[in-house]
């Protein structure tokens, strides 16, 4: 039990390190109104204060990251600074400049319309987590909106942003979600129905919150200089093995070094979203961390029903730029965009575009490799496993088929069935049926192009000569049994704008283990009902949701 005077002693002394703000230029500008910010990377800004703070939930794993103990995470002193009531010692709050490409266009200055930076705690290992207050107040770069958020959003990023973690994403974390206990006023859908809904507070935490769209803003500007000086301090606090490299003044070398990691480390992201049917529904480029992190979780959803053509971001409802299966190319058009704002530092077109071409290269082999892990294979084989797995791919959109399900499924088809070619089609589907939403639709035409693949895999897997048991587990380890499926998320929300916050916390807990069995959670692992269908929150959502 820590007593008031240690909850004091520990809070006045946490570790903060707010290198961001002493080695970056500021906004010369005090006033928080919205306004065009030039030649610096942040402007110092105040959390705005709220009526009555109140903690939903953490995330225990990320309060061990900041050496901080449950009970002071639970104590009101922390709970207010975590509602941005309270500065702590230490703390610097600010909201970051930055500029992006919103559905393919220019859209000029963006930056933290709605997030504040509380500043940089460093643990007993000596690594950096910046803190970050989403839905805190107003900045100078909240343009028309009110910089608030709601419980809705607030409850949907921080499950999703710990659901990730545990499934292997590369991620930024979320410590705590805490209520306002105030109401805020939200147009869902920006169709002329705006309701009252309850704030809340997300507590999100990472390395660095940094976006292609950081550059961008500078490189537009021709404001070459501060470009220069956040790019420099990116690498020598991010990429330090990088800055390892040089004597003093970064080279075209050095930039080029990180250009390289920076795709290496977005395709490596990409790939993993596509192995566990993540679509993140808003890939402008201000939403594309320089870490190769996910980040900004807004009209995100779960592939459900395999359909490579399916967004969840109403906004994209016509165009689907952000369709689940144009996640890469669209994160390559994006690193394009980056390769162009750090040109300057380069001064050559040719060595960017060279590193650029990896990037593709790079997805591919991740791809592949992914896949035959999905299928429990012990390496991907280009002659056998591309016509294996372009035509599974061909097969899953047919009808409808819960991705989730389906490939967890798999892994229980009997490799060792006797006289192969002489089982019907229906016998060997068997293990898979689950996974279709409406059985009566799979026609005799579909259940034989199934069964010949079926065929063709337990050859395949044979081929291999691994036992059973050792398949199904390496399957297991990469094909979650347990994902923030969309309804899950929005049974949430409702329990939690009436009060019960129970849901919140169950699916917390679920979600750390989103590979195991867990027996007495099998209501959790079962495809989208019915009434999710079209439910808003299930299926179609905002960049307000």
């Amino acid at each position: 039990m820590i007593h008031t005077e240690e909850f004091t002693t520990r809070l006045d002394n946490l570790p903060f390190d707010n290198r961001f703000t002493r080695e970056l230029p500021a906004d010369p500008e005090g006033a928080n109104y919205r306004r065009q910010v030039m030649q610096a990377c942040y402007s110092r800004v105040q959390p705005a204060k709220v009526a009555r703070p109140e903690l939903v939930a953490y995330a225990c794993e990320v309060a061990e990251l900041l050496d901080l103990p449950g009970e002071l995470v639970e104590s009101d002193a922390f709970v207010n600074a975590l509602a941005g009531n309270e500065l702590l010692p230490g703390m610097d709050p600010y909201a970051t400049c930055y500029g992006g490409h919103q559905f393919g266009n220019w859209a000029g200055q963006l930056g933290d319309g709605r997030a504040i930076n509380l500043g940089e705690i460093v643990n007993r290992q000596g690594k950096r987590w910046a803190l970050q207050l989403k839905g805190a107040g107003p900045t100078p770069y909240s343009r028309t909106a009110d910089g608030l958020a709601v419980l809705r959003s607030s409850v949907r990023e921080f499950l999703c942003s710990e659901a990730m973690y545990h499934l292997g994403v590369p991620t930024t974390r979320a410590l705590s979600l805490v209520l306002t206990g105030e109401q805020v006023v939200r147009d869902m859908f920006y169709n002329g129905n705006p309701q009252q809904e309850p704030g809340a507070i997300v507590c999100r935490v990472s390395p660095s919150f940094t976006r292609f769209g950081s550059f961008q803003i500078f490189a537009t500007r021709s404001e070459i200089e501060v470009l220069r000086q956040l790019a420099d301090y990116t690498i020598r606090t991010d990429f330090p093995h990088l800055s390892e490299q040089s004597s003093g003044s970064y080279t075209p070398e050095i930039y080029l070094a990180w250009f390289e990691e920076v795709c290496r480390r977005t395709a490596e992201m990409i790939v993993h979203w596509m192995r566990v049917g993540f679509v993140h529904g808003v890939m402008n480029t201000d939403n594309m961390s320089i870490l190769g992190l996910t980040i900004d979780y807004g009209p995100y959803g779960w592939l459900e029903n395999y359909d490579p053509d399916w967004t969840p971001n109403t906004t994209d409802a016509e165009g689907r730029r952000y369709r689940y299966g144009h996640q890469s190319q669209i994160a390559y058009w994006n690193i394009a965009q980056f390769a162009n704002a750090i040109y300057p530092l380069i001064g050559e077109v040719e060595p960017l575009q060279q590193a650029l071409n990896r990037y593709p290269e790079i997805y591919e082999e991740g791809r592949r490799t992914m896949m035959a892990k999905k299928l429990g294979l012990n390496k991907f084989d280009p002659e056998m496993d591309d016509t294996l797995i372009t035509e599974l791919l061909d097969i899953l959109p047919l009808v409808e088929t819960d991705m989730t399900i389906f490939y967890r499924k798999l892994a229980l088809v009997d490799i060792g069935v006797e006289h192969l070619d002489e089982v019907n089609h229906e016998d060997l589907m068997v293990p898979l049926m689950d996974a279709y939403y409406v059985p009566e639709q799979l026609t005799d035409e579909y259940k034989s192009r199934a069964g010949v693949w079926i065929r063709n895999y337990i050859r395949r897997v044979r081929q291999d000569g691994t036992p059973d048991e050792t398949r199904r587990s390496r399957m297991n380890a990469v094909n979650p049994k347990y994902v923030l499926r969309n309804f899950l998320a929005q049974l949430a929300i409702d329990q939690s704008e009436q009060g019960d916050r129970s849901l919140v916390n169950d699916l917390l807990d679920l979600l750390r283990r989103p590979y195991d069995e867990q027996p007495d959670q099998e209501e959790y692992a079962q495809k989208r009902p019915d009434w999710a269908r079209q439910r808003p929150g299930c299926s179609m959502l905002s960049c307000s949701s």
